[in-house]
């Protein structure tokens, strides 16, 4: 027998396993020490990636948007690296007064003035005019229709500028397999109608049949989501892109800049070399943590070690989630959408009315339709736990005792175990029937 340790909040849960059971324990690879924003970006805006360089873009005195993400993705230091492309466009005679920012909302709420001042740091947001999208077709140009039908509504500000340049984070999504890139323009800027015809492809065209398989994270090639947002974006044309990623401490840890698909799209290979581990074979149970506080502060953020963890279990295993949870059911939006009994009924209205919080909420129960999940976290937490489709136990040791129980029921003794202590970080490449 060996103790394994997995982050849970501000701590850890042990628990002790027969180690000739354990296939792997998978970890983030160990990346490089960070280095100065400033030097990443002037690498990136220096060798742009497919596309001329900004001062062979950008004329002196033309009108610039920059789009950025909203408050819920401040993790990609926006305040950090804009003013940076600012001052370059500054340089290439575009004064402040022509450049204006647009904060991609896509279908969320709008920002606070505190919050875009927090998005772009006090300096920035005092010196340039800062806009929330706005999605209603009034407030949008129509560009066209994509090869699967979406029709291509984008906000008027960025189509009455000269030259638009994307920024953003790009990391592992959910859905459209990575974020960044073509997702500052869908659903970023668009309209109302083009994000939910968007969005509804993440489920399959017959209703029952749940969530789309094809459309998974770390999958863009064959993901009808992402594909179809890549056309929306040609139909717009973005003049150029500065996508950042980083790591798991918090630290920027690569910059891509130029054609705004060929540089994200060298992006999602680097995020694959940040946080892709290399799988032996899909186990009967995975024991996965989202790494700790704040990564498991709510159930809403902490599921993201689900479906790296599902991509190393086999069909039907089990899936130990480790996540304290101590704001269990925030945001409300997410949470609410647990009071359906109904999984039939609760994809009808999933694909009446999309958005991303009710889509994971959704996702959640299919997985506890095709896994045993168990999830470990605060007894208060138990009631919510259940609604999920979750088995909630207190402890690590706890869910082991169960997972080892429901194996032994089945007669399983040959059974195999991947441990992944930072899940929401980690992404297992390979494997058999993994679909990236």
């Amino acid at each position: 027998m060996k103790e394994y340790e997995i982050p849970y909040g501000k701590g850890t849960q042990r628990v002790r396993l027969p180690e000739e059971k354990v296939s792997q324990v998978l970890l983030p690879p160990v990346t490089d020490r960070p280095r100065a924003v400033e030097a990443l970006m002037r690498e990136a805006l220096d060798h742009p990636i497919g596309s001329p360089r900004l001062d062979e873009i950008v004329r002196p005195g033309e009108t610039v948007v920059l789009v950025v993400s909203d408050i819920t993705r401040t993790w990609a230091m926006f305040d950090k690296f804009v003013p940076i492309l600012v001052d370059e466009l500054n340089r290439l005679g575009v004064p402040d007064e022509n450049i204006s920012v647009l904060i991609a909302t896509g279908k969320h709420r709008l920002n606070t003035e505190a919050e875009k001042e927090e998005i772009l740091g006090s300096s920035l947001y005092h010196r340039l005019k800062v806009y929330d999208h706005d999605p209603a077709t009034e407030a949008c140009v129509y560009y066209g229709t994509t090869k699967r039908g979406t029709p291509v509504w984008i906000d008027k500000r960025a189509a009455a500028a000269d030259r638009v340049i994307l920024t953003g984070g790009l990391s592992p999504h959910i859905y459209a397999g990575f974020g960044g890139g073509r997702k500052s323009v869908l659903p970023g800027i668009a309209g109302v109608e083009t994000i939910n015809h968007n969005h509804n492809l993440a489920l399959t065209d017959a209703i029952g049949g749940g969530v789309n398989p094809d459309t998974s994270i770390m999958r863009h090639v064959g993901n009808r989501v992402s594909e179809d947002m890549c056309d929306a974006a040609a139909l717009f044309g973005p003049d150029f892109l500065v996508n950042v990623i980083v790591d798991a401490n918090g630290s920027f840890y690569k910059i891509v800049a130029g054609d705004w698909y060929q540089a994200w799209e060298q992006g999602t290979r680097d995020v694959m070399a940040l946080q892709g581990v290399s799988l032996r074979e899909r186990s009967d149970a995975v024991i996965v943590s989202g790494g700790g506080y704040p990564r498991d502060i709510s159930l809403y953020q902490g599921m993201k070690c689900y479906a790296p963890g599902a991509a190393a279990l086999k069909e039907g295993g089990i899936l130990i989630a480790v996540l304290r949870c101590e704001d269990m059911e925030e945001p409300p939006e997410f949470f609410d959408s647990f009071r359906y009994t109904d999984l039939l009924q609760m994809e009808k209205d999933v694909r009446a009315n999309f958005t991303v919080p009710f889509y994971v909420a959704f996702y959640m129960c299919c997985l506890a339709r095709s896994f045993t999940i168990i999830l470990v976290t605060e007894p208060e937490n138990f009631a919510a736990a259940r609604q999920t489709g979750a088995l909630p136990v207190a402890t690590l040791e706890e869910a082991w005792r169960l997972a080892g129980q429901r194996l032994a029921a089945v007669g399983k003794t040959d059974y195999t175990i991947n441990i992944m202590p930072y899940g929401g970080d980690t992404l297992p490449l390979g494997g058999e029937d993994a679909p990236w």
